[in-house]
């Protein structure tokens, strides 16, 4: 994809989160992007049973369009909102039946931006709430930070959509600082947030979620290290 040029809508802002505003994604101000104007109501994708999009075993909706087009992302081919195919009733009885799997924990939004495609999730969500309660979370991605999204003027649709969301992690993927150590995030600036226990002091610090834990050394050297010691205590 050709070179696009990165903006800062909102330079007179303050306290916008970690890392806010950065020069390797684009920045909005409050209110201006909204799924109303931007949703194509398409969908990139969907995935089953999977383990890595969240704790526990998960259903996976990739929603199709994101305007942060941060540097690097690697779902860059779905930032376009008519990419994809459009979401339909029978999609979403598909997600209510995986979901009812007794082995299924939830369901993960990702994409794209899902916050910029209320008008898909919002009743995907209720819908998961009228039939299974709160028996199956809801972990959503996003590139807004917390901070952002509890900003005035910001759209209402959105604080909706948080009202159904568990967990939350937030801002933009930033290459800089990138770690791949880290549970659940690409880079170090984005939160694994506990949304209930936040949004009862909105204003406040988020609540990091409890059972954050990312690792200490990457995971093929862990197994190099000790495969290398097995073969010793062996000959």
């Amino acid at each position: 994809m050709a070179r696009i040029t990165l903006h800062d809508f909102a330079p007179a802002d303050v306290n916008r989160g970690p890392w806010i505003p950065t020069s390797l994604s684009n920045n909005p101000r409050a209110g201006q992007w909204s799924s109303e104007r931007m949703s194509q109501g398409m969908i990139a994708d969907y995935k089953r049973f999977l383990m890595t999009d969240g704790e526990g075993i998960r259903c996976s909706l990739y929603v199709s369009g994101c305007p942060f087009h941060c540097v690097e992302c690697y779902n860059e081919s779905i930032w376009d909102f008519r990419a994809g195919h459009p979401y339909t009733q029978k999609l979403e009885d598909q997600i209510i039946e995986d979901l009812a799997q007794p082995y299924v924990q939830g369901l993960t939004l990702l994409g794209g931006e899902p916050l910029l495609n209320t008008g898909i999730l919002l009743p995907l969500c209720k819908r998961i709430r009228s039939e299974f309660g709160h028996t199956k979370d809801i972990w959503s991605w996003t590139g807004y930070t917390w901070e952002e999204l509890m900003r005035p003027g910001e759209t209402p649709d959105k604080l909706e959509l948080l009202q159904y969301v568990d967990i939350l992690v937030d801002g933009r993927y930033i290459k800089d600082l990138h770690d791949s150590l880290l549970q659940f995030r690409g880079s170090s600036n984005q939160r694994i947030i506990d949304v209930p226990k936040s949004l009862e002091n909105p204003h406040d610090p988020p609540v990091i979620w409890e059972k954050l834990h990312d690792q200490e050394r990457f995971i093929p050297s862990i197994y190099g290290k000790d495969r290398a010691q097995g073969e010793g205590d062996a000959s």
